[in-house]
């Protein structure tokens, strides 16, 4: 069985030519939303999954701007607002050493160096300088904020969905 992977949120719809506005999490968006490349949406009127071929792309503000073969007017996109859409896995480049795609790192258990579990990443942000991973605490606290950098993160196995990180001082605390 093969797999879908996701790599943006349609938020809405963009003017009336079919276009939609997406929030891409994917760090690869000039492939992934490249002319030809074939993409998956949920369609929410019947709930079946519909396959979508990108005809165009191209950045607004914070948002990817993406047009669909056959899908020319607003009536035609409308249906995947608020909709998730996904690359089939025979589209994902092997990556270079320390590299990582979001859904390797999303759901992983968070340790530090010592052994003590300190919760699951549920989503990552991207900063500019490095990414972001926001762990959800085992039990109550906040989300404890894990830079993505060489002096925290020690070891990621992608395998057993455990990260080991060096808890900094001011890393974890419950403040």
């Amino acid at each position: 069985m093969s797999e879908w992977f996701k790599v943006g949120k349609i938020v809405n719809t963009h003017g009336v030519k079919g276009e939609v506005r997406v929030i891409a999490s994917t760090d690869f968006t000039e492939d992934r939303f490249a002319s030809g490349q074939e993409l998956m949406v949920i369609d929410k009127e019947t709930k079946s999954e519909v396959k979508v071929k990108v005809t165009g792309h191209r950045k607004h503000k914070n948002f990817d701007l993406l047009t669909f073969d056959g899908y020319t007017n607003i009536n035609h996109v409308e249906r995947f607002k608020g909709e998730f859409l996904y690359v089939h896995e025979a589209f994902l480049d092997e990556l270079d050493k320390y590299e990582y795609y979001y859904h390797e790192i999303i759901g992983c258990l968070v340790k530090t160096e010592e052994g003590q579990e300190l919760g699951k990443v549920r989503e990552i942000l991207e900063t500019g300088a490095n990414d972001v991973w926001i762990v959800q605490r085992i039990g109550q606290g906040k989300d404890i904020l894990i830079p993505y950098i060489e002096q925290v993160v020690k070891q990621v196995d992608v395998e057993a969905k455990v990260i080991t990180i060096h808890a900094m001082e001011g890393l974890i605390d419950e403040n």
